[in-house]
């Protein structure tokens, strides 16, 4: 007994002495219980919709402040020239994910004709989103029927009539290839690029490059470029497969998306340089990749659950989640066909988080020279 009871104060004082490990150890079940508890919801929760109202009118204005006052939308009242051209410029600025369009003289046609038409248009590159919208809008505009029809003599009926941009058939392939493609590349760049470095350090060979006379930005570039040229491959894969096998559609420029991409990776390889850096076992390196850029990946980056549903803390912390700003640019190019000045937003993005993590990773290389 007492060699047992060594033994496990033993072990103990290992675990308590590594306190990497131990962070991992009682950290990783807490965030999976915030981030799964709090982000993984199908709810709508005070989404922007934009009403362009051509009646205003008394109608028009209750049924503005009854989508308002719904704890699910946020009206904003927007002065929009409804062409096709516009309408399709408004949605590629992304701000912009369901719009409302209450034609002219619409109390008219209720008092008179007995009905009315309402247009709801909603950007379908993300149908699951798309589906949830349109459905709480119909249902808040049921609602204002039913409610209104007690109080008014003559029966009439309101049909929405709903179109949805880029994706009308609601291809899931919309939303799971640009989103596939984020985890791909963020999973192979990060973990291989910081497994392969701590790899060195314990068999002793980076003792060898750490004595050499290259300088500590070309020993990391060094490192990172097998990787570069497997992602490239990873990257005409999974396009190639979405596009001739999925049939996603691609409306962009090939060149943009590659050089996008090219950033995309280039942060990811950076990321996973940094991780190398800060860690000294293999074990170690492949728990912080995995559960470290995994989870945030999925959950954060908008592509599984929309950002816009989750507490305003971890749609702040999604700002620094690569993903979510590669995940825009991809639907964006490939489904939307902007160009670079629609996507500078997140390309800014992508490259200060580059530029930080590169930074710090040599930061950290020269500590170990040091």
């Amino acid at each position: 007994m007492k060699q047992f009871m060594a033994f496990v104060k033993k072990e103990f004082v290992h675990v308590l002495r590594d306190r990497k490990t131990l962070l991992i150890l009682i950290g990783m079940p807490i965030m999976q219980i915030l981030l799964f508890g709090f982000a993984m919801s199908n709810e709508i929760k005070e989404t922007k919709v934009v009403i362009v109202d051509q009646a205003i009118d008394n109608s028009s204005a209750k049924l503005v402040a009854r989508i308002d006052a719904s704890e699910y939308f946020d009206a904003e009242i927007r002065d929009l020239t409804i062409t096709d051209f516009n309408i399709e410029a408004a949605f590629k600025k992304g701000d912009l994910k369901i719009l409302l369009i209450i034609p002219p003289s619409f109390e008219s046609h209720i008092l008179h004709e007995g009905s009315a038409q309402l247009r709801i248009i909603a950007d379908a590159s993300d149908p699951n989103t798309a589906s949830l919208l349109t459905t709480y809008l119909t249902s808040i505009i049921q609602d204002f029927q039913k409610d209104n029809l007690s109080i008014q003599t003559i029966p009439y009926n309101i049909e929405p009539e709903v179109r949805m941009i880029y994706n009308p058939q609601l291809l899931s392939a919309h939303n799971f290839v640009p989103g596939v493609m984020a985890l791909v590349l963020m999973l192979v760049c990060v973990m291989m690029t910081a497994i392969t470095i701590v790899r060195e350090k314990e068999l002793g060979t980076m003792e060898v490059l750490l004595v050499s006379p290259y300088k500590p930005a070309l020993v990391m570039i060094s490192k990172a470029v097998p990787y570069l040229a497997l992602s490239w491959i990873n990257l005409i894969t999974i396009v190639l497969l979405g596009v001739f096998v999925m049939g996603l559609p691609f409306n962009g420029s090939i060149l943009l998306l590659f050089v996008e991409s090219t950033l995309f990776i280039l942060t990811c390889l950076t990321i996973g340089i940094f991780i190398s850096n800060i860690t000294s076992s293999q074990q170690v390196a492949m728990l912080i990749s995995l559960m470290g850029m995994m989870l945030p990946t999925v959950l954060l980056s908008g592509f599984v659950f929309p950002l816009e549903n989750m507490p305003k803390l971890l749609q702040w912390i999604s700002n620094v989640i690569p993903a979510r700003w590669y995940y825009v640019i991809v639907k964006d190019i490939m489904i939307k066909g902007t160009g670079f000045m629609d996507i500078l937003k997140e390309t800014l993005a992508l490259l200060t988080i580059t530029a930080f993590f590169f930074i710090m990773s040599i930061k950290k290389f020269k500590q170990r020279l040091a």
